[in-house]
């Protein structure tokens, strides 16, 4: 689930550079009642790890740690430039109040440093991997060794989307130790983890705790799944690996949540699974090559489940079809509920997101779909999202109100026959069909779906409507039937559909 909006501004990437503090954790006995006049004895306890020392040993030589610089505007001693964010992003707020307001401040060139840490993956080729924000604008990275060697690394590829970065160091001289990754999909709630890393520049450090949490979303990007861990890990750890109890890469330790910067048993790591595919891209082409479907797609409410007749709100609904896209041939439509993707099924827009991205470019995919209730399956080659990103961005225009012109009213709208006149009016592309939706009252069901005037009702209920009179007979005939929401196709004026649900009630 999405976290808090009161905890955005607590949660922080793992960067080094704060006062650490030892905490003592005394797990408390249990006690069971005793028998009268018999003295009570401690329960049995299901224990964890009696020592971790033989695997931490065993791993500790392949985890590095990674210190970066560059030149920078500095504005102030020690002073670095604010990173830039997406709008709405959680650490937003929190980098405001670290940089603070650095415009009044004299800006002057001078290298700065970052540090973090990584894991090696190759011993053979020296592979590391680490996240993209440890060493992002570097001029130089630098690998450190617990035994105090350094070596330059190279940089092979980052993904941004995942915040991974792949390097790679001359493997010769010191005999190198690699960490094998492992399924993290197989963890369970619950499970004992450890995780190793660089926390406030100390060095390796080592620490145990448990899964507190799964496919945890913090906004920091499309494909958000991480693992919540309770295992202490702080900022410096960034970058780092997160072990199961067979000593596998389970995670790379990315954020904590922290009202100071230190741990308070909230932190997050990406999933091994995700990972693999993108370390994977990331060296054999230094960049990734996701899978594209070339649809726009939005979650199936309980309101849309209900205007379809859906037994439950599962699935993913698709509102539109990328213009050049793979599925701009007919094989998929809008209004079409995507159920299963290439044998495994779907239950929501995350899911889909993040099956299809990591699928392999160009494969053919089943796709499995309910179409007016009735399930077909049907084929689709990916594309490459990379490659489709301009297509899709291209249709996120947003529309412009204009001046309304009423014929009918139903749902708190005001709707016309679309003609010359209403496109132009509203500057409406010329392949949009439909009836013009003229105004929208103010509080109105209309509205607080977002209908706007100027957008154009395309279906209803999945039935195409061309004058407002088909409308209103599709609005009497759903509640005919008994049905409490009506499913509205909607295009914008720069022809992007989407679908509403609006209440009859």
């Amino acid at each position: 689930m999405p976290l808090p909006k009161s905890l955005r501004a607590t949660c922080r990437l793992l960067t080094a550079g704060a006062l650490a503090a030892v905490v003592l954790v005394v797990p408390a006995i249990a006690q069971t009642p005793a028998p009268e006049g018999r003295m009570s004895m401690p329960a049995p306890q299901i224990r964890g790890p009696a020592s971790v020392a033989d695997m931490a040993e065993r791993l500790l030589d392949a985890v590095v740690n990674i210190s970066t610089t560059q030149n920078v505007s500095r504005r102030g001693p020690g002073r670095v430039p604010m990173p830039q964010l997406p709008e709405g992003s959680p650490f937003e707020e929190y980098f405001g109040e670290f940089f603070g307001d650095q415009d009044q401040q004299p800006q002057m060139p001078n290298p700065g440093s970052s540090l973090g840490s990584g894991f090696i993956v190759d011993a053979e080729e020296g592979i590391i991997v680490t996240n993209n924000h440890v060493i992002t604008g570097a001029d130089e990275i630098i690998v450190n060794f617990a035994d105090g060697e350094t070596r330059t690394a190279e940089l092979i590829g980052v993904d941004t989307k995942t915040d991974i970065a792949v390097l790679k160091i001359d493997p010769q001289g010191k005999a190198l130790q690699e960490v094998q990754f492992g399924d993290s999909e197989a963890m369970r709630i619950g499970d004992w983890v450890m995780a190793i890393g660089n926390p406030f520049g100390f060095g390796g450090s080592v620490t145990v705790g448990i899964v507190s949490a799964q496919n945890r979303q913090i906004g920091s990007g499309p494909y958000d799944d991480y693992i919540q861990t309770d295992a202490a890990i702080n900022r410096g750890n960034s970058g780092g690996p997160l072990f199961n109890m067979d000593g596998e890469v389970i995670g790379i330790n990315t954020a904590i949540i922290s009202p100071t910067g230190g741990s308070i048993g909230i932190g997050f790591a990406i999933p091994s699974n995700l990972a693999v595919n993108v370390a994977g891209q990331l060296r054999e082409f230094g960049e990734t090559r996701r899978g594209w479907l070339g649809v726009r797609i939005q979650p199936v409410t309980e309101e849309i489940a209900e205007s379809l007749g859906l037994d439950e709100a599962s699935g993913v609904l698709i509102s539109g079809i990328e213009k050049g896209g793979p599925a701009d041939n007919g094989v998929l439509q809008a209004g079409d509920i995507i159920v299963g993707f290439d044998g495994r099924k779907i239950m929501d827009v995350r899911e889909l997101r993040r099956i299809v991205a990591e699928s392999p470019v160009g494969k053919k995919v089943d796709v499995e779909i309910l179409r007016k209730g009735e399930e077909q399956t049907v084929q689709v080659e990916l594309g490459r999202l990379e490659e489709g990103e301009d297509v899709a961005s291209a249709t996120e225009e947003e529309s412009e109100e204009s001046a309304p012109v009423a014929t009918a009213k139903v749902l708190g709208m005001s709707i016309a026959e679309l003609d010359e006149e209403g496109r132009s009016e509203f500057g409406l592309a010329e392949d949009i069909n439909g009836v013009l939706v003229s105004e929208v009252e103010d509080g109105s069901v209309a509205a607080d779906q977002g209908v706007q005037a100027g957008d154009v009702i395309v279906e209803i209920a999945l039935q195409s409507v061309s004058a407002p009179q088909d409308v209103l007979d599709q609005i009497d005939s759903l509640k005919e039937q008994g049905r409490k929401n009506a499913l509205l196709m909607l295009a914008s004026p720069s022809g992007e559909l989407r679908f509403v649900t609006l209440r009859m009630d």
